[in-house]
């Protein structure tokens, strides 16, 4: 799907004190970490720049000027982009260190039938109202951005000129589907001066991470970033005698197939919800749901291949899977050195595969399905 980011940068920075977004951070300035961000996993990109800025951007991005509030000067910016683009992206230039990866987050929750995506941060302290009395804290999230739309939820919601602090708001507000994805707490907004010198400190760790092991600027050791995610799947038996069983990718002659929309993999399926899940993008229903017809008994090993590009494009590398395959029959054996040959094509890394049996216990040792 064609996806094109709006960097709003329009405003005068009243609390800062100046034009924030020109700021240095780390030896750029603070829209040219949000531009490069938003490039990474965009097809296009345009600026929102305060009414008679004079400031350079590549020259691939294009520019509006903004408007009086922000909702107008994401309205200028949804100007320019092509009317063929089917998710727009809205990311304030003030939070430049969002990670590709929580673009790629949202993108894939709209991409899974959302109207509109946002960023959600649990909340830690204590909420109290002014008048008296505390909120359920565990009913709100803070929202930041990127936020990702379907275009035509959000020109629709922008059509009558309305206001919100945020486009999501404006969205739901005309009837559209917001999901909320795990947001990132170092997706810091610079707000005042001193906001700077806390987003240079995060740059520095993270560098030091991408780096490998070594030593941050207070001399304690870094560790290189990891993540690990957890997938599980299950599909029962088919009565067709006509559909084949697959199991990461390898077909079993002469056993009973499971039933589903594509086709029905429980192993691809399984670990590409664990390749999802550790870097934060969502699971297989929101990026291949089962009701678009263009998965219907698609193959689940170039499902789980997209899903490891998804993760580069976010700036992740699988390290290794290991999945336990739980069924009564077929065995596995035979098949296991063809069957991780063929998901660590697909994964660009080690998978391992070990089958385990239910011993008779509960719907799997019935002999009812696979997990």
């Amino acid at each position: 799907m064609s996806v094109w980011s709006i960097v709003v940068a329009g405003g005068t920075g009243s609390r800062f004190g100046d034009l924030k977004q020109f700021a240095d951070l780390a030896g750029r300035r603070v829209l040219d970490w949000s531009l490069s961000a938003a490039a990474d996993v965009s097809d296009g990109v345009v600026a929102v720049l305060p009414p008679g800025a004079r400031a350079e951007v590549p020259p691939e991005v294009l520019v509006a000027t903004g408007g009086a509030t922000r909702s107008a000067s994401v309205r200028h910016g949804l100007r320019l982009v092509p009317e063929q683009a089917e998710v727009v992206v809205v990311h304030d230039a003030a939070r430049p260190l969002a990670r590709p990866a929580l673009f790629v987050a949202v993108v894939a929750a709209v991409r899974g039938g959302a109207d509109a995506a946002l960023p959600g941060v649990a909340l830690s302290d204590t909420i109290r109202r002014r008048g008296g009395g505390t909120v359920d804290r565990a009913e709100l999230v803070a929202v930041q951005t990127p936020q990702a739309f379907a275009a035509a939820a959000l020109r629709r919601a922008h059509a009558g000129g309305a206001e919100a602090t945020d486009d999501a708001g404006l969205v739901e507000a005309s009837g559209g589907r917001v999901a909320v994805v795990p947001g990132d707490p170092a997706n810091l907004k610079i707000t005042n001066p001193e906001d700077l010198a806390v987003a240079a400190t995060l740059l520095a760790r993270r560098r030091v991470a991408a780096e490998g092991r070594g030593r941050d600027a207070d001399g304690e050791e870094q560790a290189m970033e990891l993540r690990v995610g957890q997938g599980f799947d299950v599909h029962a038996f088919d009565d067709d005698p006509a559909r084949p069983l697959v199991l990461g990718g390898v077909a079993f002659p002469g056993q009973r197939g499971l039933r589903g929309h594509s086709d029905a993999d429980a192993v691809a399926h399984a670990c590409t919800d664990a390749l999802l899940g550790a870097a934060g993008l969502g699971d297989i229903g929101q990026l291949f749901p089962d009701t678009d017809s263009r998965y219907a008994g698609a193959d689940s090993i170039g499902l789980l291949a997209e899903a490891v590009a998804l993760l580069g494009a976010a700036g992740w590398r699988p390290a290794n899977v290991d999945c336990t395959v739980v069924c009564e029959a077929p065995k596995l054996a035979p098949l296991r050195d063809e069957i991780q040959g063929r998901l660590s094509t697909a994964v660009g890394a080690p998978v391992t595969v070990k089958g385990k049996r239910a011993e008779g216990i509960g719907s799997l040792g019935r002999r009812e399905g696979i997990a």
